[in-house]
């Protein structure tokens, strides 16, 4: 059965740091541009950070400079490092592998970061 599961959420205080993990299961995340979205409750879901097949990498302006994607191929898992965490990163943060025409989802992790 194919599955993203993501974990490393947590409580953290303002100015900390969570890393999370997306682990595929039934997927080699390798074949997939792999990305990180986050939901904040009574918001829509938006766009954190993806990185390519190819090693390309993009950040949503909110995190830049602070959150960093990476991606392991041989133990099929894709990270996010969260530093200098602001209390408006809280939200739950889902991994998503994309093929083009197919994408999937994890379950989702939450973050929650207390002032």
């Amino acid at each position: 059965q194919l599955q993203l599961l993501e974990s490393g959420g947590g409580l953290v205080q303002a100015g900390g740091s969570l890393t999370l993990s997306c682990a595929g299961s039934g997927i080699m995340l390798s074949y997939n541009n792999m990305g990180w979205y986050r939901q904040a409750p009574g918001k829509q879901r938006e766009f954190v950070a993806r990185i390519t097949t190819g090693g390309s990498i993009n950040y949503a302006d909110s995190v830049k400079g602070r959150f960093t994607i990476s991606r392991d191929n041989a133990k099929n898992t894709v990270y996010l490092q969260m530093n200098s965490l602001k209390t408006e990163d809280t939200a739950t943060y889902f991994c998503n592998a994309n093929a083009g025409i197919t994408t999937w989802w994890g379950q989702g992790t939450q973050v929650t970061v207390s002032s």
